[in-house]
């Protein structure tokens, strides 16, 4: 299977934002529960626990990668259903990103913004964040569970030429 990546870089006045896109036909309510819902969250990314609000963390855990691991989470902020910024801090580095949603006559566009200080690393987060937003749109639509290998290495050099 040969996917196209949707992502973006677009320089910001402190480093980058790595954009990707997703349209779903509901409304936003719908679309913000498969982002923030433990039991929806972990059809596609993973389950969390804790009291989620904003300035609070809850752990993560990522169940599609190697290991299983839980991992803090830092909720930045919430603000229903258009906005929830979190941060985390794994081997890989510090992570700062926005999921943004904006509904329109019934149709939720959903970015995932992550905020970064230089585009090192692309070539590797890029396609995982295409897998996962697939992984989303297969949970909210219950088709088929998209292969990593579909994403990795194959679009590794379409995220590097964007820096």
């Amino acid at each position: 299977m040969t996917l196209e990546p949707t992502g973006q870089l677009i320089p910001t006045p402190t480093g980058y934002d790595l954009v990707l896109t997703r349209i779903y036909r509901a409304p936003a309510d719908d679309v913000w529960a498969s982002v923030t819902e433990p039991e929806r969250t972990a059809r596609w990314f993973g389950p969390w626990r804790g009291q989620a609000a904003p300035g609070s963390t809850v752990e993560v855990q990522l169940v599609f990668e190697e290991s299983a691991p839980w991992c803090p989470l830092r909720i930045e902020a919430c603000e229903p259903p258009r906005r929830l910024a979190v941060s985390m801090e794994d081997e890989a580095g510090s992570w700062s990103m926005e999921l943004l949603l904006a509904e329109t006559d019934g149709t939720t566009e959903l970015r995932l913004v992550q905020h970064l200080a230089s585009p090192d690393h692309l070539g590797e987060t890029g396609p995982g964040w295409e897998y996962y937003l697939d992984m989303l749109t297969a949970a909210r639509t219950g088709g088929p569970r998209p292969d990593f290998e579909d994403y990795y290495p194959a679009q590794k050099a379409y995220f590097e030429s964007l820096a």
